[in-house]
C-alpha cells in the first residue's frame, strides 16, 4: 500500500497496527481483578448494539463491583455520548443526583 493511501486511513491503521502489534497479544478488554478495590458508586454506560463490545463486558464490572449502576441503552452505536447524547446526560444527572441526595 502506498505511503499516501496509508496516511489517507490513518484512523483505521492508528487502531490496527496498535491491536495487531505483538505487544498487545495478552491484552484483554475483560475488567480486571483490580477494579474491585473500587468501593465509589460507578455509572456503566454501553450500547445494546455496540459493534466492538459485548454488554458482558459492563456485566463484568458490575459483578466485581456491586455498587455499579449498569444503563444500556438502545438504538445507539459504540458511542453512547455521540450517538444517544441525551439519554447520556440524563443518566448522568440522575446518577449525580442520587449520590448528592444519599
Amino acid at each position: 500500500m502506498s505511503t499516501e493511501s496509508r496516511q489517507s486511513h490513518s484512523a483505521f491503521y492508528g487502531w490496527n497496527d496498535a491491536w495487531a502489534n505483538p505487544a498487545f497479544r495478552g491484552l484483554s478488554i475483560k475488567a480486571p481483578p483490580q477494579i474491585g478495590r473500587i468501593i465509589c458508586p460507578v455509572p456503566a454506560i454501553q450500547s445494546a448494539d455496540d459493534e466492538y463490545a459485548t454488554l458482558e463486558q459492563i456485566h463484568g464490572i458490575q459483578r466485581r463491583v456491586p455498587q455499579a449502576r449498569l444503563l444500556v441503552i438502545q438504538d445507539c452505536g459504540h458511542s453512547p455520548h455521540r450517538d444517544q447524547p441525551e439519554a447520556v446526560l440524563a443518566a448522568t444527572d440522575s446518577f449525580v443526583a442520587e449520590k448528592r441526595e444519599g
